[in-house]
């Protein structure tokens, strides 16, 4: 998906944070200094952003699954809104800890989640007291709160995109530890030696976040609709390869049947003339 720099400049995502707040490390991603703020070089926002969402089309290609965590205020509504367009899984409340490292323990959480649901429609909830489906509704609304969209996650994201890896430093350090390739944007006052594909950009602005949001999503979008273009093709070509060996294995057992008729033959003339 093509980056539009005066879209990016709209946006305000060149905007960056207070000179005495910056990361020595994002000096490369700083085009000048104004009135105290640090400018971000949109070009090199640009030119990181397609390599990102190029790089994060191929995943959605691959039918595997991005994790979104934005928890901060400004990022919330605006992840939840795009990203549950595109299907995939999302984190906008409180990041648990262990929510990667220790996943088997979440899958848990999800069952207790999927136990309490079925209770409410197998007839369970009818014989229990108001003081205990109170407790339990409870005990359920808090597991949604804090599970979200990543219920229907079944294994380890492939990929976790990130809107400010400051206050998600906890998500990063357990995607790291799991190898598991992080993008993110970070803005200048933050480190961005822990991330795989770096999209300088302001994190605090909803309309920068959104732009960045639309070209990721919008690559994702495009991934998961070529996937589901190959595959028929691809199902297709293991029919006719199919259809193709059954057919020389025929031909294979039709010939040695004639090689044996021939061989047969031959062995009862030579009988005959023997006995001639």
């Amino acid at each position: 998906m093509a980056v539009n720099f005066e879209d990016l400049l709209n946006a305000g995502v060149h905007f960056g944070h207070l000179k005495r707040k910056w990361n020595p490390a994002m000096a490369p991603y700083i085009f000048m200094e104004k009135g105290g703020i640090h400018i971000i070089d949109l070009h090199k926002t640009a030119a990181k952003l397609e390599e990102a969402a190029a790089a994060i089309k191929q995943i959605a290609k691959s039918g595997r699954k991005i994790l979104f965590v934005a928890t901060k205020k400004q990022a919330k509504e605006i992840v939840a809104e795009k990203v549950k367009a595109i299907n995939m899984p999302y984190v906008t409340e409180r990041w648990s800890g262990g929510m990667l490292t220790n996943f088997p323990t979440v899958r848990k959480a999800v069952k207790k989640m999927t136990t309490i649901d079925k209770m409410a429609t197998d007839g369970t909830f009818d014989q229990l007291s108001k003081r205990e489906k109170l407790q339990i509704n409870r005990q359920r609304e808090k597991l949604e709160k804090n599970l979200g969209s990543i219920a229907d996650l079944t294994r380890v994201p492939a990929a976790l995109f990130v809107v400010d890896v400051t206050k998600e430093k906890i998500a990063v350090k357990e995607a790291k530890r799991l190898h598991i390739p992080v993008f993110a944007m970070v803005d200048t006052n933050s480190n961005p030696n822990d991330v795989d594909f770096v999209i300088p950009a302001n994190d605090d602005a909803a309309k920068s976040i959104s732009i960045v949001l639309d070209v990721i999503t919008g690559a994702i979008a495009e991934g998961v609709a070529e996937r589901k273009v190959d595959t028929p093709e691809k199902d297709n070509a293991k029919g006719a390869d199919n259809k193709h060996g059954k057919v020389r294995k025929t031909r294979a057992r039709k010939g040695g049947d004639d090689a044996k008729a021939e061989d047969a033959k031959a062995d009862a003339e030579n009988t005959e003339d023997s006995n001639n």
